[in-house]
């Protein structure tokens, strides 16, 4: 008797060991891992969490190097998923989306698409309005970065981008690290060699919805922009080579002001040609990282968002183009304007505009870029 009840016992402790093996854990903002496993050319993509001693989780997939979710608390304590993503790595791939992830080789426009380095002049894709948009169709968003989870705050992506990669020149090993900080900050920095003269400029593109309910606009979130100019572009969203100054116009966020106070003033050009605004603001940082580039605060949740960078400016986006046809993470439609988007860069199309800082990488170089975002809550 004794023996069938050890016999009993032994099977129930296994068969509770095997379901716990068979047992998804979920992350804190309910992704599933396993649905962000896949191959995609004979790379192998993943969902990595980063955790830090407060709490707050970021989670990660190489698949674009694109931050899926980032958990924060609001003014209550609760934690809020403050981005826009999809749940399974299926999503990523049928949907083509900027969501999160790690631009490159060249974040934002380049003129119909054409540079001239050293005198030759070389077509990149063109895939917006004629122009070249974050390195076109294949840019390295639809690529898979190889991952090395360093410790439970800290993880380094690499691409390797090879001679041609649409079409630009030279053999390019990029590298993004993320770091999350204990006190609640998301350092990612970006590194790039190369064996050709060529252009560099990398960005994250985390779509923000600092109320943590993205079925609803962001134009209540408060925003302020250290940037007393802006490049204007025109019509086909393309910077136009000037520099001017935001005073006494709707590009003013030197005051910290409503996202939707102005944005659809369309008597004003530049909203009119961004449809609302998708501009880049010149910093006032000077490439100072200690300073504030820019802050987002919704008024809801009391989560406000620092960004700080090295970078000469930061393109500020509305989610004008989301239309509510693409359904994000836990099925929620994302609606125009669900976020904002806060893209660290050298300002669009400089590789046609000599007056502005360069983002030539020359062999022998090491391109560096940092962002900053750093959550807190304001009671």
């Amino acid at each position: 008797m004794k023996r069938h009840v050890l016999l009993a016992g032994i099977t129930a402790i296994m068969l509770i060991a095997c379901n716990q093996k068979t047992e998804t854990t979920l992350t804190l903002s309910g992704l599933n891992p396993v649905k962000f496993q896949t191959t995609i050319n004979d790379a192998q993509t993943q969902l990595y969490t980063l955790k830090n001693k407060a709490g707050m989780e970021v989670c990660i997939t190489n698949f674009g190097g694109r931050i899926v979710s980032i958990m924060v608390p609001d003014k209550n304590g609760v934690m809020q998923d403050v981005v826009l993503g999809f749940d399974s790595i299926a999503d990523y791939i049928n949907i083509p989306s900027d969501f999160g992830a790690s631009i490159g080789r060249y974040a934002n426009r380049i003129n119909q698409g054409k540079i001239v380095l050293d005198g030759d002049t070389i077509q990149l894709p063109q895939n917006n309005f004629g122009h070249c948009l974050h390195g076109g169709p294949k840019g390295w968003q639809y690529q898979v970065y190889s991952a090395n989870p360093i410790d439970s705050t800290t993880l380094e992506l690499t691409r390797i981008s090879p001679d041609g990669d649409g079409n630009f020149p030279g053999n390019v090993t990029a590298k993004v690290l993320f770091k999350l900080t204990d006190d609640n900050a998301i350092d990612i920095k970006y590194s790039a060699a190369t064996d050709q003269k060529t252009i560099i400029n990398m960005t994250n593109h985390s779509y923000f919805n600092l109320s943590g309910d993205p079925s609803k606009a962001a134009t209540d979130h408060i925003l302020y922009i250290n940037a007393d100019n802006y490049t204007p572009v025109d019509s086909t969203f393309m910077t136009t080579g000037e520099i001017v100054t935001v005073k006494d116009t709707p590009m003013d966020f030197t005051t910290p002001r409503t996202v939707g106070q102005d944005i659809t003033n369309y008597d004003f050009i530049q909203l009119k040609n961004g449809n609302g605004y998708d501009h880049n603001w010149v910093l006032n940082t000077k490439g100072d990282i200690n300073q504030v580039a820019a802050q987002l605060t919704s008024p809801t949740s009391g989560i406000t968002l620092e960004v700080y960078t090295n970078e000469p400016g930061i393109q500020v986006y509305t989610g004008n183009f989301l239309d509510g046809t693409i359904k994000g993470k836990k099925e929620i439609t994302y609606h125009q304007r669900a976020s904002v988007c806060l893209e660290t860069q050298h300002y669009p199309d400089s590789p046609n505009k000599p007056q502005w800082p360069s983002v030539v990488l020359e062999p022998g170089q090491i391109y560096n870029s940092e962002c900053i975002f750093k959550f807190s809550v304001e009671k």
